[in-house]
C-alpha cells in the first residue's frame, strides 16, 4: 500500500495542503477530483516522492517516512516502483517518441525492445507516429507516448495527471480499460481527473479535494450523491459546463 498520513505543504505564505490523509491499495482505482489550484499535482509529486511535505508521513509497503526528516535520514526513491505521468509529460524534443519511450529501459540495461512495447504501440494505435518527434505529434500523441513509457516500467503504483485531458473518446476508452486490466494485475492506480464518467466508471475510491483538503470521499457514487455541499456545487459546475 502507498499511503500518506496528515500531509502538509506550502510555498511561502500559501498552504497547498491541509492535513491530507490517503491510501493508494494494491489492484485498486482511485481517482482524485477537485477544482484547479487544490494541491492535487503537489500530492501526487509527494506520493512519488519528488517533493517532501511540510509535515505528515508517506509509508510505501511498510517504508514509512516521517516528515520533517531526520537530518541523517535519506528518502530512497522508489521509481519504477512508483511511476508518475504528469501533465507536462517530460519528453526529449531531440528524441523520437520511440526513443522517450524506451529511454528508461535502455538506462537501466534493460531490453528496450520487448514485446510488450509492441503490444502498447497496436493498442494505442501509435505505429504510424512513434517514430515523430514530439514537435511533430499533437499533445494526444505525446500524451500515449508518455503512458506507454510508464506502463513499460511495470510498476507497482501508477500516478496518472490528468492523462486523458487531450484524448478523444475512442483513446479515453482504451485507457480505461487498460487501467481495468492493470488494476486487475495488482497495481495501484491514483489518477487525476476532470471527467466525470471516466472517475465513475475506472475508479474504486474517488477523492473530493477543494482547497488543499479532502473534503469527500467514498466509491463512485458519491459522484451520484454527495453528502457534501462543496462537492455537490463542484459537480454541478462540471455539468454546467460540459
Amino acid at each position: 500500500m502507498l499511503e500518506a498520513k496528515n500531509i502538509s505543504k506550502s510555498y511561502e505564505n500559501t498552504k497547498v495542503l491541509k492535513d491530507v490523509s490517503l491510501s493508494i491499495e494494491r489492484g485498486k482505482i482511485c481517482a482524485l477530483i477537485g477544482p484547479s489550484g487544490t494541491g492535487k499535482t503537489t500530492l501526487l509529486k509527494i506520493l512519488a516522492f519528488l517533493e517532501q511535505p511540510d509535515s505528515g508521513s508517506v509509508t510505501i509497503d511498510g517504508i514509512t517516512y516521517k516528515y520533517p526528516l531526520e537530518k541523517s535520514q535519506k528518502v530512497e526513491a522508489p521509481w519504477p516502483k512508483v511511476t508518475v505521468v504528469f501533465q507536462q509529460l517530460f519528453l526529449w524534443p531531440h528524441l523520437t517518441l520511440l526513443q522517450n519511450i524506451t529511454l528508461p529501459l535502455s538506462a537501466r540495461g534493460l531490453d528496450d525492445n520487448p514485446p510488450r512495447l509492441q503490444e502498447l504501440l497496436k493498442l494505442f494505435d501509435m505505429n504510424h507516429f512513434v517514430y515523430r518527434y514530439p514537435n511533430q505529434a499533437s499533445i494526444g500523441q505525446r500524451q500515449r507516448a508518455a503512458l506507454v513509457r510508464a506502463l513499460l516500467l511495470n510498476p507497482e503504483y501508477l500516478l496518472l495527471d490528468e492523462i486523458t485531458s487531450s484524448l478523444d473518446i475512442e483513446q479515453t476508452a482504451i485507457i480505461l480499460s487498460q487501467l481495468k486490466k492493470l488494476g486487475s494485475q495488482g497495481i495501484g492506480i491514483l489518477t487525476i481527473t476532470h471527467l466525470l464518467q471516466f472517475a465513475h466508471e475506472a475508479a474504486d475510491k474517488v477523492i473530493f479535494m477543494a482547497g488543499g483538503e479532502i473534503v469527500e470521499e467514498g466509491g463512485p457514487n458519491i459522484l451520484l450523491t454527495p453528502k457534501h455541499e462543496r462537492l455537490s456545487q463542484f459537480l454541478s459546475v462540471l455539468k454546467t459546463v460540459s
